[in-house]
């Protein structure tokens, strides 16, 4: 019942306070500029991830969790919060993002936060000893900037993130796990509210201040949910995650095999390439939340599953994931290998 009430609560404040961030944005200026790359064509407020911080903030402190943990997500989501702001308003390289990012990471890591041993089959233990430090931060870096890319298109980020929240939480539920299902909560109702305005057409972006915090929070939300792992849970975040995982991998994949910066911009990922299928933007968006829904439900069946079904599950996803890339084109229009072995095989 306290957990409905946190997110109604948040729902509220998200609600009423995002129309409130809209005008201020027009007034300090804080907009992003329609150009080549965007689809929209008109100034639209970029502080949306400044609602979800308060909202955010507000849930925590009426929902007062005891546990140390919240202090390195308070301290990590604000701090990701404005290097993203000033990201926006002054955009900044890659490298000084990145150098950011690691900073706030290792606020995580500070506070006794990392991912320290993997159980494989048969009772096998790997400790990472000296390795959790830096996987750990790869591992809070990489979730933080998969939700930032797949922020391409009106409320696509916020959705999946949602869905990626209510994952986690339902899991954690499960886990009784108290804490991480509050957090998530929180997070779900700030969400919610802000969807109201940042769904198609949009009158306010989470803007790079909001998709690094996002991204951010589920990284360490994921890692608090799985610490300690086995060689099966290790495939639960990441396919809670599988869309944006999928679109950042093969964005980089895609720059390598054309000689591009691995971190350059362009207009080939999976929403640009559903965009140029044929879908409208709201077609996008929505169908983009199917799969992710999808993905979300194959990862609760994965926890739930015995040793055999967990593989099997695993080998249907990654048969998915590939399909997926080929429909879609998203490493290259001709990289088709498992459809025309479909179509061959169908003619026969």
């Amino acid at each position: 019942m306290f957990t409905l009430k946190l997110i109604m609560i948040t729902i509220i404040i998200s609600f009423i306070l995002t129309p409130v961030i809209i005008k201020f944005s027009h007034v300090v200026g804080a907009l992003d500029k329609p150009n080549f790359r965007k689809v929209h064509t008109k100034p639209v407020s970029v502080l949306g991830g400044v609602v979800i911080l308060i909202s955010f903030l507000i849930g925590i402190w009426i929902g007062h969790p005891v546990e140390p943990e919240i202090k390195p997500i308070i301290i990590g989501a604000v701090l990701i919060n404005i290097l993203g702001i000033i990201d926006d308003l002054f955009d900044l390289s890659a490298i000084v993002k990145l150098i950011g990012q690691i900073g706030v990471a290792l606020i995580v890591v500070m506070h006794g936060i990392t991912l320290d041993l993997i159980t494989l089959p048969f009772g096998v233990v790997i400790e990472f000893g000296y390795l959790s430090i830096p996987m750990t931060i790869l591992w809070i870096v990489a979730v933080t900037n998969a939700i930032n890319l797949v922020d391409g298109l009106d409320g696509l980020a916020s959705g999946v993130s949602m869905i990626a929240l209510g994952t986690i939480g339902f899991i954690a539920i499960l886990q009784q796990n108290i804490f991480i299902m509050m957090i998530c909560s929180v997070l779900i109702g700030s969400l919610i509210g802000f969807l109201r305005y940042n769904f198609y057409p949009a009158k306010i972006f989470l803007g790079d201040n909001g998709a690094l915090m996002l991204g951010f929070i589920i990284g360490v939300l994921s890692l608090l949910g799985f610490k300690n792992i086995t060689l099966i849970s290790l495939f639960f975040p990441i396919i809670i995650l599988a869309v944006p995982f999928i679109d950042m991998s093969f964005a980089m994949i895609r720059r390598y095999r054309q000689g591009k910066p691995i971190m350059q911009a362009d207009k080939s990922h999976l929403h640009h390439k559903l965009l140029g299928l044929g879908y409208t933007h709201a077609q996008t968006v929505i169908l983009i939340y199917s799969i992710a829904i999808l993905f979300s439900i194959a990862s609760i069946i994965l926890y739930l599953s015995t040793r055999i079904g967990a593989i099997l599950i695993v080998t249907l996803i990654i048969i998915t994931i590939e399909l997926i890339v080929e429909f879609t084109g998203l490493i290259d229009d001709d990289h088709k290998p498992m459809l025309k072995t479909i179509r061959r095989l169908l003619k026969q």
